[in-house]
């Protein structure tokens, strides 16, 4: 008893330590949005002196800011469900059927975590050619999309197997199939690893430099990390303008990370009481 007593100030001082530790970089980054290039380096932990909407006005006369940011919510998005129905179907398959292939295409799909994509950007580059995808979002939307199907196969096998059979048995008991039991038992029992996986691949998508800069030249057509870089002049760049950019860029994965950590909890309380 007295030793849960004296616990718990401890574990309460760990997490308000850790959570300030998370929260502190975000907090500065949102205050430097509203300081200029000048106050961020005279006083960089100090607040605004005003809290001006100077700096987004900048940003967006400097930069096409919103086109960049739809293209970027465009390839996530686009890619994220892509790869959320591709692998489901995938993931099911694997854990629920058995054949003599089974463990020999699960190990096919895995081997795309262990080679770096990257080191193929030539031929990468060469296919998009061909295909005429150059300059075009659906060369990155593709390429998310071949690199986040292993990971996510890997996840949602997990918990297929995991999962018990007796549900799926009533409900071809019943006369349904295997889409159906897929959709309409399955998938609603699989929100945790669903959002587990949407938050990884959409930030993964979302803050991707590499490939953007690789495949898209056409300014218009270019993602916000990429984009960002018309900031930074050759001998200067406007650092308030950067942070609201940066700012602006973050609002989407938290508003996904809150709304997807809310449906794991639900997932999570569901499966409890079942």
């Amino acid at each position: 008893m007295n030793h849960t007593i004296w616990s718990k100030p401890f574990y309460y001082a760990f997490a308000f330590f850790v959570a300030s530790v998370s929260i502190y970089p975000i907090l500065l980054m949102i205050l430097s949005s509203f300081k200029t290039s000048a106050e961020i380096f005279t006083s960089p932990l100090a607040f605004p002196q005003s809290f001006s909407l100077d700096t987004y006005r900048n940003l967006l006369e400097m930069v096409p800011f919103m086109t960049y940011f739809t293209n970027s919510v465009i390839v996530s998005v686009v890619s994220v469900m892509l790869i959320l129905v591709t692998s489901s179907l995938a993931a099911f398959y694997i854990a629920r059927f058995t054949f003599v292939w089974n463990n020999m295409i699960f190990f096919f799909f895995l081997m795309g975590m262990m080679l770096p994509i990257k080191l193929g950007i030539v031929p990468l580059f060469i296919l998009m050619k061909d295909l005429n995808l150059l300059n075009s979002l659906w060369s990155l939307i593709f390429m998310y999309v071949a690199t986040g199907i292993p990971l996510s196969i890997l996840i949602l096998t997990g918990f297929f197997r995991t999962m018990p059979r007796e549900l799926e048995e009533a409900a071809r008991m019943d006369g349904a199939g295997n889409l159906r039991i897929l959709w309409n038992v399955v998938l609603p029992l699989m929100r945790p690893a669903l959002g587990t996986v949407m938050i990884i691949q959409f930030i993964q998508s979302w803050n991707d430099f590499f490939f953007p800069l690789i495949f898209i030249t056409d300014d218009l057509k270019k993602t916000i990390p990429v984009g960002m870089l018309s900031l930074f002049g050759e001998y200067s760049a406007d650092w308030g303008a950067l942070f609201a950019g940066l700012t602006l860029a973050s609002l989407p994965m938290m508003v996904l990370f809150f709304v997807a950590s809310k449906q794991f909890m639900e997932g999570l309380t569901q499966g409890a009481i079942k």
